[in-house]
């Protein structure tokens, strides 16, 4: 089994990707969260056709999209360097415009297209879904959008549900992921982590990172 665990951005511009790349060094990428006011009360830099994400090449970016109707946005991200793009369950009115849009993301050069879902959305939610990404992210808070929302424990009781009938389907958790809960949701059945406040806010980032895969059994 392998663990990923990824700091996480919510970028006001192109210069904030850099900024984290240059505090973040050690880890293999970064998740940047986006936001259009839809299915998040906030808004973040989605990039311009010009513009580049650094050492992407390198770099594994992470585009989660908190946004209703994320096909442009995430074709956006992908010539920007995204090698992953991951939409939302909320986003999407029925499995066909979901299949539609990740397909696109796929055909623009994505390698992998994901599926978020929200804390309060009901795990049934997904089942028309599972065929069309290549893993799920879950939500652990109950409101998005910004770091430092706290976590809530339902997370963890959602991830083992899913887990026990989709062992097959990766699992990715954001939301509050720290030394405190890693271990648990590893054992509920996730590999993937998208971690804000735990790094960001550690007074040695390096040293958060390390001490989390340590926790989650790396």
């Amino acid at each position: 089994m392998t663990i990923e665990i990824f700091p996480t951005v919510v970028p006001n511009s192109l210069g904030d990707i850099a900024v984290a790349r240059e505090r973040f060094p050690f880890a293999p990428g970064l998740q940047i969260d986006a936001a259009n006011g839809s299915l998040a009360p906030n808004t973040t830099w989605i990039p311009e056709p010009d513009e580049k994400m650094p050492d992407s090449a390198h770099v594994m970016y992470e585009a989660h999209l908190m946004i209703e109707n994320p096909l442009t946005a995430g074709l956006s991200f992908v010539r920007a360097g995204a090698k992953r793009v991951i939409g939302h369950v909320e986003a999407f009115s029925n499995a066909e415009s979901a299949r539609e849009t990740l397909d696109m993301w796929k055909k623009a050069g994505a390698k992998e297209v994901g599926l978020g879902v929200l804390l309060q959305t009901p795990l049934e939610s997904l089942e028309p879904y599972l065929d069309i990404c290549d893993f799920v992210l879950f939500m652990s808070i109950a409101t998005i959008g910004k770091q430092g929302i706290p976590f809530d424990e339902r997370g963890i009781e959602r991830v083992k549900l899913f887990h026990k009938k989709h062992s097959d389907v990766p699992i990715a958790v954001d939301g509050g992921v720290s030394e405190t809960n890693i271990k648990l949701f590893v054992k509920a059945g996730a590999t993937r982590f998208s971690v804000g406040s735990a790094i960001s806010k550690s007074d040695d980032p390096a040293g958060m990172y390390e001490k989390l895969l340590k926790l989650a059994g790396v």
